[in-house]
């Protein structure tokens, strides 16, 4: 995945203009979002979860055709049932994310979506965008400390520190 294709949901770190706090820039097609850390990184936990889950399901499926001879429509009942008694988690994502289990592929696959933007990816794919925004998270809450820590030493002015970010943010892409 490349930041020059439209389809592709980036994530970056930032600061919230209003008030200097932490924060993630998102922008994935036309919808752009200022999330916070906590989102984020929930959206990662959703993301390599939904991997696991989808990679977990063909797997059932696998043995609850292969193994137990039982059709498709009553191993696709027995895996919604599984799917409906998974807790659902605690702090709401950025993103709906879902694992699949391909009918006909019988491949696991991971949909993510926000607004009119809709994606696949395979599981690996999943736990690395999950990697991508794990790291945002944590980037953009040391970057505000480290915002707050050159603003207090004398020697260093607020417009280099706002260069020196604006240097770092072109090194991270």
């Amino acid at each position: 995945m490349t930041d020059d294709q439209t389809d592709v949901c980036s994530i970056r770190s930032t600061t919230n203009p209003d008030d200097g706090t932490a924060a993630c820039h998102m922008r994935w097609g036309t919808v752009q979002a200022l999330l916070s850390p906590q989102a984020v990184l929930a959206t990662a936990r959703d993301l390599t979860a939904a991997a696991a889950f989808a990679e977990t399901d063909i797997a059932l499926l696998s043995v609850l055709r292969g193994e137990l001879h039982l059709d498709d429509a009553t191993a696709g009942h027995l895996l919604l049932d599984v799917r409906a008694r998974r807790p659902m988690p605690p702090t709401p994502g950025a993103l709906r994310v879902h694992a699949v289990a391909g009918a006909n592929t019988r491949l696991p696959y991971v949909h993510i979506s926000r607004g009119s933007m809709k994606g696949q990816l395979s599981p690996d794919e999943a736990r690395e965008m999950a990697l991508h925004w794990t790291e945002a998270a944590v980037a953009a809450q040391i970057d505000v400390r480290l915002r707050y820590a050159l603003g207090e030493w004398d020697h260093v002015a607020p417009d280099d520190i706002n260069r020196l970010f604006t240097l770092l943010q072109k090194v991270q892409r």
